[in-house]
């Protein structure tokens, strides 16, 4: 496991107060690793405002509601962790105001590669719900599109060299300057979530005392 960081700020900004969650494509707030951190947050850092919505299919409509979700949050003190689909909208919203990231197998392009996915999908926390992805949302995505982090140091990538879906080195090279945590093995949901929290939580300005103990008590 390597974690590497080109730039880095001189000194550490204050802990983070409000975290946004985005899951991936056709997952949820079910999400493991949603309920694994905001289960963290609630018994270890319960001042922390935590905000973990269901993102609709439509990324022009997802967009809508990430804005309106974090509306009036501090800039200096919020952060979002996004997970597949869901770092492409963090990578957006560290853009545009500057937020602390954490990107998980994030996808760097996903109006290239959920165009082979155009039609309906059951939900990965319950097959009976349905997810329609239709083929103006691969425009959407397009628009939603952010070049260069103007501060990619206030992002940590966290690539496993497993992921069966995206390709990790691609993610390494869409984010450089920013702090590459990368995990060998692993898989595309980053099923050792656990090992990887202290790494999460020290970028956020949480972590404290033994890690470890900490994670696994949480």
């Amino acid at each position: 496991m390597t974690t590497t960081a080109s730039t880095l700020n001189a000194s550490a900004p204050p802990p983070v107060t409000h975290v946004l969650y985005l899951h991936g494509f056709r997952s949820s707030p079910r999400s493991f690793k949603a309920q694994r951190l905001a289960a963290h947050l609630a018994a270890h850092h319960p001042q922390v405002r935590w905000a973990c919505p269901q993102l609709p299919a439509s990324p022009a409509a997802a967009w809508a509601l990430i804005e309106a979700t974090v509306a009036g949050w501090p800039d200096e003190t919020a952060a979002v962790v996004g997970s597949s689909l869901g770092g492409f909208y963090a990578t957006r919203l560290a853009a545009q105001r500057g937020w602390r990231a954490v990107l998980i197998n994030p996808a760097v392009d996903p109006a290239r590669d959920l165009a082979r996915h155009i039609g309906e999908h059951p939900a990965w926390h319950d097959p009976a719900e349905r997810l329609f992805f239709r083929p103006e949302y691969v425009d959407e995505l397009r628009e939603l599109a952010t070049g260069a982090l103007p501060h990619p140091e206030r992002v940590l990538l966290i690539a496993a060299t497993g992921d069966e879906v995206l390709d990790w080195r691609e993610m390494v090279a869409r984010y450089p300057g920013s702090r590459h945590h990368v995990v060998p093995g692993s898989d595309h949901a980053l099923s050792d979530f656990d090992a990887h929290l202290p790494v999460l939580l020290a970028h956020l300005g949480l972590a404290c005392g033994d890690l470890a103990k900490v994670c696994q008590a949480g």
